[in-house]
């Protein structure tokens, strides 16, 4: 009896537990290599990513990092359990209890870790030695880490416990990301307290529980005074739809349950700002057993008279391509990702200003995270006693503060978003161009869906959608302005057509399409175009009830007095963030040209 190469494929699938099409990305508890292995890549292009390694080993999956400002309970914008006999016990825990391995950094707090303001605090990696591009300073093993999948997945026995009945779990099933991570974490924390495998076995906690903060300085937990003192109307909106999707979340899964709302928020923020993320969505590390069975199939079917070499082989060959198929093809079209919580790696701080060297990556052949440093060449990249960095991103100050709890000053990915264009006072806009807006323009635009949304319509897009990152930030629809381009081109586009005259208009088509280009509309267009944007963005900074320059005199003298406590930390955090967006608009004022 002949058996097709096809049907052999199958077979062997089958009997390794491999069926040929994508499935859930597991992961085994076999440790790190101790070696370099050759590592995969793991494009994070769509969380605003860690750089892709220029490592001069194998290419790796570049993962993109979330995690707060780690700080320590003496100094800081969050509040942790731990102190300098905690840190001793996470380095103990990590190498003679948990299997990390890790050579050249260690985690450090106080004066060798530097806060976002450059003060001294908080906690951090920090190098115990000259680091070279290529070093690998950590690896844990994969079964430590805490996962979930951006679409549904399992979720473990110790969770069920948490929920409050059939319709909790089923909502759980299907909620975001961040609640099924956040009942994770809380199932560590008071169900099982262990780490890794789940029948019955698995690492002790404590240590790692300890090392993470109990509360969170975001803007969440402020009063609304305190979102004023922002002088920012976006980030309140943003951090009230926050609260509004964080509730219902909740009150979808709790049900008589055992969780409280407090510690699921906890959870949440935990999961928020401080797991990596990577669009992959294969079986995971390598799992060289379906290889075996292929060779020992091969064996049998040619020894047994079943079909010849060349038939086996390309069975061999249909198994091969559906690994490659399943693992690194079809995770890149199914848009699946994982989220990661990693002890250890999760306490590496961020950087934005090109100071990160710091790479995280999935080791697909040694089943493990890792922390390397991206290649420099030769010459040492950290110097000793130097914190390592990672980038979360290209993350603005907004991200940042809502769930990570800090500001980078000079952040080059910095934004700012005005009011919608339906809110802008077209009045000043006519004074200020010399210019009448014509009637049915304010129509025209709002059919291209260039106008924004209302508030109430913001509120129900923001509150439904199944956001993954931002909770659907800018539902509004808000004016973008970005550090490194400025104005959305988009918006200058609807201004061109807004300010058209119905000369310019009748030669455009009628068409707000067709004054996307700049220039599109004439000179005198552009010209006009361009002081309606400087108009809006001058309007929006008069408006704020301090100057850039006060804002950064109070803020050296609350940094000066720190130590003496004088202003909150939340009071510090709105003044250097005000400061920042103040700045942004600084910027894209004077790089508007009439």
């Amino acid at each position: 009896m002949k058996i097709a190469p096809a049907a052999f494929a199958l077979v062997v699938a089958l009997a390794a537990g491999s069926p040929p099409q994508a499935r859930a990305f597991h992961h085994r508890s076999s440790p790190p290599a101790a070696s370099a292995p050759r590592r995969a890549a793991f494009d994070a292009a769509r969380l605003r990513n860690l750089p892709p390694s220029t490592s001069s080993r194998p290419q790796s999956w570049a993962l993109s990092a979330k995690k707060t400002k780690t700080a320590s309970s003496s100094s800081s914008s969050s509040s942790s359990r731990s102190g300098t006999a905690a840190l001793s016990t996470l380095e103990s825990w990590s190498k003679n209890v948990a299997g990390i391995q890790s050579g050249g950094v260690r985690v450090a707090s106080g004066n060798s870790v530097a806060d976002s303001d450059g003060s001294a605090g908080g906690l951090g990696l920090v190098s115990d030695r000259e680091l070279k591009g290529g070093d690998v300073l950590v690896q844990v093993p994969t079964d430590l880490a805490l996962q979930v999948e951006s679409k549904g997945g399992s979720f473990d026995r110790d969770v069920e416990e948490l929920l409050g009945g059939r319709d909790a779990r089923r909502a759980v099933r299907d909620a975001p990301w961040w609640v099924r991570m956040s009942l994770k974490v809380n199932a560590v924390d008071k169900v099982s307290n262990k780490l890794g495998s789940k029948d019955g076995g698995g690492v002790d906690a404590a240590a790692w529980l300890d090392s993470l903060p109990r509360k969170f300085d975001t803007p969440f937990h402020w009063s609304d005074e305190q979102l004023d003192e922002l002088q920012y109307g976006y980030m309140a909106d943003s951090v009230r739809w926050q609260r509004n999707k964080w509730k219902a979340q909740y009150d979808k899964i709790s049900g008589g349950g055992k969780l409280s709302y407090d510690d699921f928020v906890w959870g949440c923020e935990t999961a928020r700002s401080r797991c990596f993320s990577g669009p992959y969505s294969g079986t995971g590390a390598f799992d060289p057993k379906p290889y075996a069975l292929t060779l020992f199939l091969i064996a049998a079917y040619v020894g047994g008279g079943l079909g010849t070499i060349e038939q086996a082989a390309n069975g061999a060959a249909l198994v091969l391509c559906g690994t490659v198929l399943k693992d690194f093809v079809f995770p890149k079209f199914l848009g699946s990702r994982k989220y990661v919580l990693c002890p250890y790696i999760d306490m590496a701080n961020h950087d934005g200003t090109g100071l990160a060297r710091g790479n995280v990556a999935f080791e697909y052949f040694a089943d493990g995270y890792s922390l390397s440093v991206l290649d420099g060449g030769s010459s040492p990249i950290v110097r000793p006693q130097s914190e390592v960095f990672i980038s979360y991103g290209p993350r603005s100050n907004d991200q940042l503060l809502q769930y990570y709890g800090f500001v980078e000053r000079g952040d080059p990915h910095d934004v700012y978003v005005l009011p919608p264009l339906r809110e802008w006072d077209v009045a000043a806009l006519e004074r200020a161009t010399g210019r009448t807006i014509m009637p049915g323009r304010l129509e025209k635009l709002e059919r291209a869906g260039l106008l924004g949304r209302d508030r109430n319509a913001a509120a129900a897009a923001a509150n439904d959608g199944d956001d993954d990152d931002d909770d659907n930030a800018n539902a509004a629809g808000g004016v973008v302005i970005t550090r490194t381009a400025g104005l959305d081109p988009a918006v200058l586009q609807a201004l061109r057509a807004l300010m058209s005259t119905d000369d310019e208009w009748n030669d455009a088509g009628e068409s707000v399409g067709n004054f996307a280009a700049e220039e599109s509309g004439g000179p005198a267009n552009e010209r006009a175009a361009m002081i309606a944007a400087r108009t809006a963005m001058e309007s929006e900074l008069s408006h704020k009830p301090t100057t850039r320059g006060q804002d950064e005199e109070l803020l050296k003298k609350m940094e000066m007095s720190a130590s003496a406590n004088v202003g909150g930390a939340e009071e510090r955090l709105a003044v250097a963030f005000r400061a920042e967006k103040k700045r942004v608009l600084e910027e894209a004022i004077a790089g508007i040209r009439v």
